[in-house]
């Protein structure tokens, strides 16, 4: 790649300087040289050396207001910021219109968490500078700091008018769209900046996911185009292209994504496990399984793996091989609650209740609170016989659903199944209340109790 003239004078002046270094030799640079050398020194985060070229940068010129400003970059960087404030206002003094001061100066106050000053700063800034746009960037990160998002998007959008190559501010312009929840406005926004600057990867690449947001799939897909004719190695336009065209159930063409982009990287757990869904979608078994296993070798800490494979033979009925893939999956992760309710429901399908019991008490230990692991739990430990712990679980679950006609059904059961009539009542008239036409919950789970003679009265008085 043929260098610039600018790009081979910065690299003489970073050789001759280091080789200055090892020699002790002191050679002559003029200010702007050494300004270059030191930003790139902090840059590359070699404090050190940046430190090293700035003491010999003022011996050289020590009236350079450029290397002094390049001095109270350093001096914030190490957090002296009265130090660089003082320094500032020499120079101020010196040179009142010089805009990087008033910059150096607000990042002195964003430092110290006075964003509203900062602001005021950055907009005197801009009655001075050449460089709008870097400065309404500056502006709008500032409103960022104070979660004005509205404020950081308009100005972000004027860095961009500024600048249309401005990737942050690009990215960042959408952030703010989308955390206002405008993603309709994003979408308009971007297609008239896309108006200016057709061959901006970036940007299609970014109203391609907006439109996806919006469950627009098509318009999606056709951005994602775009963004990959420009730049045919963006893997990330790659990739939710997959996505989309899976949601369109155009599954060979998402599998054609996603290889694409195992060929630009090393293939990823996701791609591999999309690949195997899709297979499975276009009823190709065999290849399915053989992806599932791939995510699976490529990282054994992926839940969402060992949950397709699972899955996958659960849906073939074949419950012996997927309780041995949630087996395997519980020895490296013995507390994932998606495991363990996999572990019990697999069990339940093979009648062996008291695994079932066991995996269910533990997805709810680990976290699942789903009102359907409850309510599984407690119908194989009434299965089981134990009754008191059954009223106990449920008792737990009315804490995450107080109203729910469900549980207060099974409660009541229990309550008469052990002969506590009074409490049975009580929840007996909960879940009347609630929902009427549900008391057939009982008849299912409890018929000798549905039968009696109190329950059917009961349940008649309440219909009235």
């Amino acid at each position: 790649m043929q260098l610039s003239n600018e790009e081979e004078d910065y690299n003489l002046s970073l050789k001759k300087f280091e080789s200055m270094l090892k020699t002790n030799k002191v050679l002559f640079f003029d200010s702007e040289e050494f300004e270059e050398i030191i930003l790139h020194y902090l840059d590359m985060g070699k404090a050190a050396l940046a430190k090293k070229a700035l003491k010999l940068a003022l011996d050289q010129h020590p009236k350079s207001t450029g290397l002094k400003l390049v001095q109270v970059e350093m001096l914030v960087y190490d957090e002296k910021l009265d130090i660089a404030e003082k320094l500032l206002n020499e120079l101020y003094a010196i040179e009142p219109t010089n805009e990087e001061i008033f910059i150096q100066k607000a990042n002195i106050y964003s430092k110290r968490d006075q964003h509203d000053k900062a602001v005021e700063l950055l907009n005197t800034a801009l009655e001075y500078t050449d460089d709008y746009a870097d400065v309404y960037n500056l502006i709008g990160m500032e409103y960022l700091f104070m979660d004005n998002l509205e404020m950081a998007k308009q100005n972000f959008i004027k860095c961009l008018e500024e600048d249309l190559d401005d990737q942050s501010a690009l990215y960042n312009v959408v952030y703010c769209f989308e955390f206002l929840d405008q993603n309709l406005e994003a979408i308009d926004y971007l297609n008239k900046y896309i108006d200016k600057n057709p061959y901006s990867e970036i940007a299609w690449h970014q109203v391609g996911r907006l439109y996806y947001g919006v469950k627009d799939y098509e318009n999606a897909i056709r951005a994602f185009d775009y963004s990959t004719l420009i730049d045919d190695e963006f893997l990330g336009a790659f990739m939710e292209k997959a996505k989309a065209f899976e949601r369109l159930n155009r599954y060979e063409e998402a599998i054609e994504s996603y290889n694409r982009t195992i060929e630009l990287d090393d293939a990823t757990s996701y791609a591999l496990l999309r690949i195997g869904k899709c297979h499975e979608k276009l009823g190709n078994k065999v290849l399915a399984l053989k992806f599932f296993n791939q995510t699976v070798h490529e990282d054994p800490l992926l839940d969402k793996g060992w949950i397709a494979i699972t899955d996958f033979y659960v849906r073939q009925k074949n419950y012996q091989k997927a309780l041995f893939f949630v087996n395997k999956a519980l020895t490296i992760d013995n507390q994932n609650h998606l495991y363990w309710k996999r572990y019990a429901t697999i069990n339940k399908k093979m009648d062996l209740f008291e695994e079932a019991e066991f995996g269910f008490r533990k997805a709810v230990e680990f976290g699942d609170h789903e009102l359907d692991t409850w309510l599984f739990w407690v119908d194989i430990l009434q299965f089981l016989g134990e009754f008191e712990s059954a009223i106990t679980t449920l008792l737990q679950a009315c804490e995450y659903y107080p109203e729910e006609n469900e549980i207060e059904y099974r409660l009541a059961g229990l309550y008469y199944t052990i002969k506590d009539n009074t409490k049975a009542k009580f929840h007996m008239s909960n879940a009347l209340r609630l929902n009427f036409d549900n008391c057939s919950i009982l008849e299912d789970l409890f018929p000798a109790i549905w039968r009696k003679k109190v329950v059917q009265n009961y349940i008649a008085k309440h219909k009235k």
